[in-house]
């Protein structure tokens, strides 16, 4: 109960928040340009953003983030990241003067990647239990960093279809802009955070103290130097070393963390087996579901199946079951390596409840096709208390 109301005021501050940052936001966006360019500029930084969203959608099949908590991550840094920056960096120009360069390179990593890294970390203090590991960090790091690219793009794509400063704007200022910003470097803004996300992620799975501060901190550390690099190979000597930094430095870095986010993938399919087939043993499932739950098309499978086989009721006690289970074995799994969260009994027999009451309208696929039965029926007799004194884990 105390965590759902921490949960829930969670997703209200941070909704307040949002609302707050929207609303300035959209006074800068109105402020920017006229409605045809910030028409124009609205519609070219939409374009990148389901494309984007849906790389880390499917980063995200094995143990599905809450959409809502995915949701709050865009507008945190579309809205609240892209408004606190903006207002940081307008204090050090006003108030210490900084120029361009040193602004660009220096001022603006440091205030976005921070702005940016805090919805992670509010998500570590407030929603621990929705982290379970590096992959977790790095797709909502990828969020935000989607969020704040889409107004920061916005801004941008106004400005180049007004012109500024001397140079024709038009809509092929535009359209230019947005081959660089949203089709060679559409992933900048992701990637940089996702060094914050890495560095949360690892704090979650270690048991050591200094990890778990020090993590966090680098991948921050990493972020702005990253970050920095970038927008300082754009703005010394008026770009020129721009393609350099792209080809040497972003493209090796992007692809070493793109590799490591599909191995990050890859590996969840092969923690959740192990913590399932430890459940069962335990007698929390049956052992002949674990190949239905762990793999992606097998879910896939088992629910076209159930619904084939007892209509739209069959497809959701399947889609709970399979829901309620992944949950179970991530925690399992955390719990396995000591670093489960305060609460992950109370959630864990939660898990296991569930299971129970929706494991006899399961429909699970069968060897005839001829007609649809369903898998042995674990039943779960005793008391937590009980099962615990059986080595059968903290439920």
């Amino acid at each position: 109960m105390q965590r759902r109301r921490s949960s829930a005021a969670f997703t209200v501050v941070v909704s307040v928040v949002m609302l707050v940052g929207a609303l300035v936001m959209g006074l800068v966006l109105f402020l920017s340009g006229t409605p045809g360019a910030l028409a124009v500029g609205l519609v070219l930084a939409a374009l990148p953003v389901a494309p984007l969203v849906g790389v880390y959608m499917w980063l995200d099949r094995y143990e599905p983030e809450p959409r809502s908590l995915l949701v709050l991550a865009l507008g945190w840094g579309a809205f609240v990241a892209t408004s606190v920056a903006l207002v940081l960096q307008l204090a050090d120009s006003a108030v210490l003067g900084t120029g361009e360069g040193w602004s660009s390179a220096v001022v603006a990593p440091v205030t976005e990647e921070a702005t940016k890294g805090l919805f992670i970390l509010l998500l570590l203090f407030f929603r621990r239990h929705e982290l379970d590991g590096v992959l977790d960090g790095l797709v909502y790091a990828g969020m935000v960093g989607i969020g704040f690219a889409f107004t920061e793009n916005i801004l941008y794509l106004t400005s180049a279809y007004a012109g500024e400063d001397g140079v024709p704007g038009g809509f092929s200022g535009a359209v230019g802009l947005f081959v660089v910003r949203g089709i060679f470097s559409p992933f900048a803004h992701p990637f940089f955070t996702s060094f914050i996300g890495i560095g949360v992620g690892l704090a979650v799975t270690s048991r050591s103290w200094a990890v778990r501060v020090l993590a966090p901190l680098g991948g921050y550390v990493l972020a702005v130097l990253a970050h920095g690099a970038w927008n300082g190979s754009l703005v010394i000597d008026d770009g020129a070393n721009a393609f350099t930094t792209y080809l040497f430095l972003m493209v090796p870095a992007f692809l070493l963390l793109s590799g490591f986010a599909v191995w990050s993938r890859q590996r969840e399919r092969r923690v959740l087996t192990r913590a399932l087939d430890d459940c069962a043993r335990r007698g929390f499932l049956d052992p002949a579901e674990v190949p239905w739950l762990a793999r992606i098309s097998a879910r896939r499978f088992a629910r076209r199946y159930a619904e084939r086989a007892g209509g739209q009721q069959g497809r959701r006690v399947m889609v709970a079951y399979q829901g309620e289970a992944v949950e179970l074995g991530f925690l399992h799994h955390r719990y396995l390596r000591g670093v489960a969260p305060s609460d992950f009994a109370v959630r864990g027999q939660s898990h296991v409840e569930a299971m129970r009451v929706l494991r006899p309208g399961l429909l699970w696929p069968q060897p005839s096709r001829d007609t649809p039965g369903h898998m042995p029926v674990v039943h779960q007799q005793q008391s937590p208390q009980s099962a615990q004194a059986q080595d059968r884990g903290p439920w």
